[in-house]
């Protein structure tokens, strides 16, 4: 019991420091904190509602549904996170924008992974918009930024998903390294416009000074003639060579692009079912076994329930109610001590209840009180079937042919020829097999 007390403890801790992170907007640490909690210890509600809430706060949608259903699964009474499902699923155009962001989402990753990074920054722009607090899309557009160049464009992103989260490691990380090539650029920005100063040339006319670039040279009008003429051609050249083949190369890219975007989106679809049926799976998976362990609890927590009932009857000398009671207990669900105290009290109630059950049942068999008689005698031959030397089987088989269920009444009367051959009794049952058609 210390143990578990001191785990308990443990995840208390670790939740109160989660959510100590939590209302700093250190939302990554508190998401540690709180995994560790409910490392130690499953069943902590609040730890995982706060959880649930922190994943939702981010974006992550799914998990924080996932949490939230073991929460309630765990502890269905009073639990906010009944509150937080029924909120998401009561609004449909949310539960249908969370689940086109996990698509676009989806898709922009597919686009990276076939290097179309245009189509995958325009596809995370989308899902921001539908979903703000995404912290890992706009991480995700910040990289697709830096890879092209635009580190301005990258900070603006980390700095949102820093609001959101402020000691994320990954945001931290892309922040420096979009700082240092900043830095580096503006470094040879400033080394570039240096050397272009060297290169300019200054002299003196009259009382002012002129600079100008050391390789300029005077041209005549002859040479002015020429290098229009020269510019002209590399014009139409470079309109031959360049622009128009960027054209054409423009225009067949934009529809390769579209007819791939076609395809993938089928692709895309069908990998998004099957990711949302393998979380559906795991999810149930989750909640069976979580089921199963309240199940297999609550019939150890019966079944030592049913042992104090008897052992409380028994005391009382109630020996009818000990030895009805006692029936229900399953030894092997019980420990060391508690198994020897059911071997000792079974024997003792056994013996009083048997020759209580059967003095009962003798007297509404001569009663003729054949019901009541059989719902004892049942419970004399189900402990002890030769009891009273047989006469507990001859009874009930008399008893239920009595009441007209002849396959039982067969039954016991051929028990009574099997255990005692040859005696009237058995003599008698077996004219009674013949009548009933055995």
């Amino acid at each position: 019991m210390d143990s578990y007390n001191k785990i308990i403890c443990i995840s208390n801790a670790l939740y109160n420091d989660g959510l100590e992170k939590a209302k700093a907007r250190d939302l990554s640490g508190a998401i540690e904190s709180l995994r560790k909690s409910l490392r130690f210890y499953k069943a902590n509600t609040q730890a995982r509602n706060l959880l649930g809430l922190i994943y939702y706060e981010t974006g992550e949608v799914v998990d924080a549904l996932s949490e939230w259903v073991l929460s309630r699964s765990l502890n269905p009474d009073g639990n906010p996170a009944e509150k937080y499902l029924e909120e998401i699923q009561s609004n449909r155009s949310q539960l249908n924008a969370v689940n086109q962001t996990i698509k676009k989402y989806n898709q922009a990753l597919l686009y990276c992974q076939q290097d179309s990074k245009d189509l995958a920054i325009i596809q995370l722009k989308k899902v921001l918009s539908m979903n703000p607090g995404l912290v890992k899309g706009y991480q995700l557009l910040a990289l697709l930024y830096m890879e092209e160049g635009k580190y301005e464009l990258a900070k603006k992103e980390l700095r949102l998903a820093a609001e959101i989260d402020t000691n994320n490691v990954t945001t931290l990380r892309y922040l420096r390294e979009a700082d240092r090539f900043l830095q580096e650029g503006s470094r040879q920005a400033r080394e570039g416009r240096k050397e272009k100063k060297e290169k300019a040339a200054a002299y003196q006319s009259g009382n002012e000074t002129i600079i100008q670039p050391t390789n300029f040279k005077d041209n005549s009008a002859v040479m002015t003639i020429i290098n229009l003429i020269i510019g002209v051609g590399i014009g139409v050249l470079i309109t031959w060579f360049l622009v128009i083949p960027g054209i054409r190369q423009n225009v067949v890219s934009e529809a390769k692009k579209a007819e791939l975007a076609a395809n993938d989106s089928l692709a895309t679809r069908n990998q998004e079912v099957k990711s949302l049926e393998s979380q559906i799976e795991s999810l149930n998976k989750q909640i069976k076994n979580q089921e199963k362990d309240s199940e297999d609890t609550k019939k150890i927590v019966d079944n030592y329930e049913q042992l104090l009932v008897a052992y409380d009857a028994f005391a009382q000398q109630n020996i009818q109610g000990a030895g009805d009671t006692i029936v229900n207990v399953d030894p092997n669900l019980l420990g060391g001590q508690a198994k020897a105290i059911y071997e000792t009290l079974s024997t003792q109630v056994n013996e009083q209840y048997i020759t209580a059950v059967y003095a009962q049942a003798e007297q509404d068999y001569r009663g003729n009180r054949f019901p009541e008689a059989i719902t004892g005698l049942e419970k004399v031959v189900q402990v002890e079937e030769d009891y009273n030397d047989g006469y507990a089987i001859y009874y009930l088989a008399h008893c239920y042919r009595q009441t007209g269920d002849t396959e039982n009444a067969k039954k016991y009367y051929q028990r009574m020829v099997e255990l005692h051959p040859g005696t009237a009794r058995a003599n008698k049952s077996q004219q009674y097999l013949n009548e009933l058609g055995l």
